[in-house]
């Protein structure tokens, strides 16, 4: 059997071969040879489980062998082709990587052509690919996504090219043996180009000061306003005071420092631009500070519920104040319930500063909660918090709750009571006041 497969030349002969082993394969298994006994120690019985196990074992061997001398196949080489294409259109490359990328599918299609005796041309719609690449590192939206279209019809003639000799190679329905030189120059130019693919600089390749210069992260950075250092910084504040998001949440997603991280937060919660919102309100998932704080000045009501959650029980104040005062900026009617249930916390700071979010809000149901704190709490700070909250829902039965300690204990809270009966005479001067 051994030496039939090593003589063995065609798809015919192994295949012959390997009918012949299915018959030994079936004779072992058909053979009445004793089966090992654990409990027997039978030196003969031990010797027939060996024969057993290194038939069965040559068997396997020789299998092996007969499909490592089966093919080249064409399908084969259209499958590394079809891997190639993927290849191509689902990874990112860089400008450089684009170019390599072009040279890479050249080779091929020359090579392809040189075996089969045709020619395999990438049809190019005329387009000026250079300037576009060039352009690709303006870093603008519009312009990337002018980039991305441009790649994209870049790829689809190369995806095209390659599609053409796959379609060659099929309608020359290639035998293994009659063709055998010609499938293996095919395989051997298709696994050159994907081992070219390989090669070709992705993005992911870059560092993150290359991928953000690429992208025009830095081009707002001149040698008159290049003050900070690390320059991403400097970078951020220009953003800031133009009142752009965008680069700043780039940013935030690229970099790995949290120093920088940090900044990135900060100065999207000054802007308190909606477009930060999902970043923020993952962020916030963990229950970081700072990306809660950002939410307060964004405003959107998306985060209450997670928001809510935040302030439930008497753990972590520290987190609890940052998030009653991102609940009173958003200020929505829904949180007045939750909020209120603060006010009987047992940190003084969390009392106080649910008082002040309840102000925020500005629901009128909050007024008689926010009277009975100012009645009942033993914290000075508390009660005028809470009276501070009452001029800030400013409707008459809020004003009138908060003047009524005008002669109040805690000078804090005499003054918010001075400010309800100062605003309640305005009122009633307007009020008197002839059309």
């Amino acid at each position: 059997m051994e030496a039939a497969v090593e003589e063995a030349d065609t798809e015919s002969d192994l295949d012959a071969v390997e009918s012949d082993l299915d018959d030994v394969e079936a004779d072992i298994e058909a053979a009445d040879l004793p089966e090992s006994d654990e409990d027997e120690e039978d030196e003969d019985e031990e010797d027939d489980e060996r024969t057993r196990e290194e038939l069965e074992s040559r068997v396997t061997e020789l299998r092996e062998t007969i499909e490592s001398q089966r093919g080249p196949y064409a399908e084969d080489v259209v499958e590394t082709v079809e891997g190639a294409k993927t290849t191509i259109t689902e990874t990112r490359w860089t400008d450089e990587g684009e170019d390599e990328v072009a040279e890479a599918v050249e080779r091929f299609l020359d090579d392809a052509g040189d075996t089969l005796s045709e020619t395999f041309a990438v049809k190019n719609d005329g387009a000026d690919s250079d300037t576009g690449n060039e352009a690709a590192t303006d870093g603008g939206d519009a312009q990337e996504d002018v980039d991305d279209e441009d790649d994209a019809d870049e790829h689809a003639e190369l995806v095209a090219a390659l599609d053409d000799v796959i379609e060659s190679i099929e309608t020359h329905d290639l035998d293994p043996d009659e063709d055998e030189e010609t499938v293996a120059d095919l395989l051997d130019a298709a696994e050159g180009l994907a081992d070219d693919l390989d090669d070709a600089e992705e993005w992911d390749d870059l560092t993150v000061r290359e991928k953000l210069t690429v992208e025009g992260f830095y081009d707002v950075l001149s040698s008159e306003n290049r003050k900070d250092y690390p320059p991403e910084w400097n970078a951020i504040k220009i953003y800031e005071k133009r009142g752009e998001p965008e680069p700043i949440l780039r940013g935030l997603e690229m970099f790995g420092s949290e120093f920088m991280e940090e900044h990135c937060i900060e100065s999207l919660k000054r802007l308190g631009a909606p477009a930060a919102f999902d970043a923020m309100e993952q962020r916030a998932q963990k229950r970081d500070k700072a990306p809660i704080a950002a939410l307060g000045k964004i405003g959107d009501d998306r985060a209450l519920d997670t928001l809510h959650e935040y302030i439930e029980g008497d753990s972590d104040p520290g987190l609890q104040k940052v998030t009653l005062k991102a609940l009173g900026e958003i200020g929505s009617e829904d949180s007045t319930q939750p909020v209120a249930d603060r006010l009987v916390a047992d940190n003084e700071t969390v009392r106080s500063n649910a008082a002040r979010a309840l102000g925020l809000i500005g629901d009128a149901r909050a007024i008689d909660p926010l009277a009975d704190v100012i009645d009942e709490d033993d914290s000075n700070s508390v009660r005028a918090s809470a009276a501070w909250a009452l001029n800030q829902i400013g409707t008459e039965s809020a004003l009138d709750a908060a003047r009524d300690h005008a002669d109040d204990r805690s000078y804090l809270v005499q003054t918010e009571a001075e400010k309800a009966e100062d605003a309640m005479a305005d009122d009633g001067d307007t009020t008197e006041t002839p059309a």
